[in-house]
């Protein structure tokens, strides 16, 4: 989630996030995330785009066992922290785990500004076991700015849970899912769709990436689009 001014229409909308704790069940695991609306503002609170990302991963919609995956604009790190549990997790006893895990490509990393990693590395660090921690690394992402840090084309999933509202983002983030991208890497991206200039972002992903819409959630207003790189053969 990035770091920007953000509006909820009514008062009941935010009490949730003055919640130092929000909880939730994921994976067979119950997941406590700190929040702190005071100091960090948008980046330290859970939306509802996470909770829906979240539950359309728990779902089985993507194979993400084996597989290596990146959260974009993570803040609280709920999505990224669903990921790495549902990506490595297993019936065997841990220490078999760390075996398995040590020989397979699984990893997840979860990524944000500078400015949030530390709130964000406490939250990934109180809700996974030791087991899974060694394969999730938290990691500086600036959209469009240190991406020499990731290899081109680096991961099979690339998740993002409302990220995509702030318009003079748009093309630093575009840039930044090429980068990360290979031809046969996914997108997920889970928004609530307020403005035309969501919409117009989706408009402009359209021109790089086939892109679906895959979910919806009723309740809570929230759509999930699927994007993969379009086939140099589709373009001709």
């Amino acid at each position: 989630m990035a770091l920007v001014p953000y509006e909820e229409t009514t008062e009941l909308g935010l009490q949730k996030f003055h919640k130092p704790l929000a909880t939730f069940s994921f994976a067979n695991h119950t997941i406590q995330i700190r929040q702190d609306w005071r100091h960090l503002g948008v980046s330290a609170v859970v939306w509802d785009a996470a909770i829906v990302l979240s539950t359309y991963l728990e779902m089985g919609a993507v194979e993400l066992r084996g597989r290596s995956a990146v959260e974009l604009g993570a803040g609280t790190g709920l999505v990224g922290i669903v990921a790495a549990l549902l990506a490595l997790k297993s019936s065997v006893k841990p220490w078999l785990v760390h075996c398995l895990l040590f020989f397979s490509g699984a990893h997840v990393t979860i990524t944000d500004r500078k400015v949030a990693l530390e709130f964000l590395k406490s939250n990934v660090q109180a809700n996974l076991p030791p087991h899974i921690q060694f394969k999730t690394v938290v990691k500086e992402l600036t959209w469009g700015q240190n991406l020499g840090s990731f290899s081109p084309g680096e991961f099979d999933l690339i998740l993002g849970a409302d990220i995509i509202y702030l318009e003079e983002t748009f093309t630093d983030l575009l840039q930044t899912l090429e980068h990360l991208c290979s031809n046969h890497s996914v997108i997920l991206l889970a928004c609530r769709i307020r403005y035309e200039r969501d919409n117009n972002f989706l408009a402009m992903l359209e021109r790089q990436f086939t892109v679906r819409k895959v979910h919806y959630d009723p309740e809570k207003d929230v759509y999930i689009y699927e994007a993969q790189k379009r086939n140099q053969k589709e373009d001709l």
